[in-house]
């Protein structure tokens, strides 16, 4: 099955279904990851969902959200919790308006709030909107998941021989400073973790695990509008 691209269709020929978009951001991936790894990440989290689901269409991706912790580095690029809120507000309005319910897929952990923030106002509004972000256990940011994950993905624009670790305590403990000075503020390189022993194999594996969970939602999702309708 091939997947359902709107950048490649004209709205003659544009399904109805869920419009699937992916919520990324621009920022700093420490010194061996792109600023696009979250986009990427979330693209193709989106593009594998919809290669199983034709009744996915993938929208383009969100490239901007909330990275005000990575400000100290070059290349990020925020536009702040309160403008990604409202981006997604009008985006989910105009989606599930056009395609009857949206699914905002965000890979980046700053985006949690506006997403949520959004998608509450969105429903309360009685808009059939969900949103999911992968659930991966390990490195905070640029670490061994997201490095492997890349690698997986687009392993051209990964630099292995630039990787290095960050710094490695839990995030738990960095958060009090990390609120308060950023990212810059507990780690030299951007990184939050160790990319060491990263590799596209662990990363397909853990792409792949995503898109089953995300599959499942999207097809509890269906089966129930499926079922409310029927009735």
């Amino acid at each position: 099955m091939s997947a359902s691209r709107l950048t490649a269709m004209a709205w003659p020929h544009i399904p109805t279904g869920v419009l699937a978009v992916p919520v990324g951001s621009t920022e700093q991936h420490g010194p061996h990851l792109p600023v696009t790894t979250d986009t990427d990440i979330a693209q193709a989290i989106v593009n594998g969902l919809s290669d199983r689901r034709p009744d996915v269409i993938v929208a383009p991706a969100l490239s901007y959200g909330s990275s005000g912790e990575h400000a100290g580095f070059t290349g990020t690029l925020s536009i702040g919790q309160e403008a990604t809120e409202l981006v997604l507000v009008e985006l989910g309005r105009s989606g599930a308006d056009s395609f009857g319910r949206t699914l905002l897929v965000s890979t980046h952990g700053g985006n949690a709030d506006p997403v949520n923030r959004a998608v509450s106002r969105l429903r309360a509004e009685g808009r059939d909107v969900r949103a999911w972000a992968p659930r991966w256990e390990g490195d905070a940011h640029a670490g061994r998941v997201e490095t492997s994950v890349m690698l997986a993905v687009a392993p051209d624009r990964v630099a292995l021989d630039r990787a290095a670790p960050g710094n490695t305590q839990p995030l738990a403990e960095l958060l009090p400073a990390l609120s308060t000075g950023g990212t810059r503020a507990v780690s030299e390189n951007g990184v939050l973790g160790d990319p060491t022993g990263a590799s596209g194999g662990e990363g397909r594996r853990l792409l792949d695990a995503a898109i089953d969970e995300l599959e499942a939602m999207v097809t509890d999702w269906m089966q129930v509008l499926t079922s409310t309708h029927g009735r």
